[in-house]
């Protein structure tokens, strides 16, 4: 008797662990909702949708970039989450194409690295070009992203050194000092 009950208890845990298992997140889904967060801001900054920017980032989102001064000296300056918003939201003509491509992806169950080097567009021509650092966190909404800090520079935009082929992403209305070089 004791035999049919061990074998009615490993055939219950057999049963029930893939299900288990299958609750948390594979690597693979993690890296998807990862992109998902980031094209999520990128389509919020491309609509000028301040609710979708919103909704891809943490309350306390910072932001940064690492460029050089007018003298050459390189300075990090960074941007309140609020002014940018703002900045997106607001109308204008010019066309804005920021193209990223996802070079790495670096992940564990709450945290969340993401390089992309990216070239930006003003009116279909290059303005610069650099790499996006993100930093995201997982909430009890999914991956938001907390920090993003960025580097900017007008030589060595070489497509052939910094292909971007994994995904374009037009901004229409983003218009801001912040990409300005």
């Amino acid at each position: 008797m004791k035999n049919i009950h061990l074998v009615l208890f490993c055939f219950a845990l057999l049963l029930f662990c893939p299900k288990l298992s299958a609750q948390k997140q594979k690597p693979d889904d993690a890296e998807k909702a990862i992109k998902t967060t980031i094209n999520r801001f990128f389509e919020g900054m491309e609509k000028g949708d301040t609710a979708l920017l919103k909704s891809s980032c943490t309350t306390a989102m910072v932001l940064q970039t690492y460029m050089a001064d007018k003298e050459g000296k390189m300075q990090i300056y960074t941007e309140e989450f609020a002014d940018f918003l703002a900045t997106v939201g607001a109308p204008g003509t010019d066309q804005y194409e920021e193209r990223i491509k996802f070079e790495a992806i670096h992940a564990e169950k709450s945290l969340a690295s993401v390089w992309t080097p990216y070239s930006f567009y003003i009116n279909g021509k290059r303005s610069h070009c650099g790499t996006n650092s993100f930093q995201l966190v997982k909430t009890t909404d999914g991956w938001k992203i907390q920090y993003i800090i960025d580097t900017r520079r007008k030589q060595g935009c070489e497509l052939e050194k910094y292909p971007i082929s994994n995904k374009e992403c037009p901004i229409s209305k983003y218009r801001s000092t912040h990409h300005d070089v």
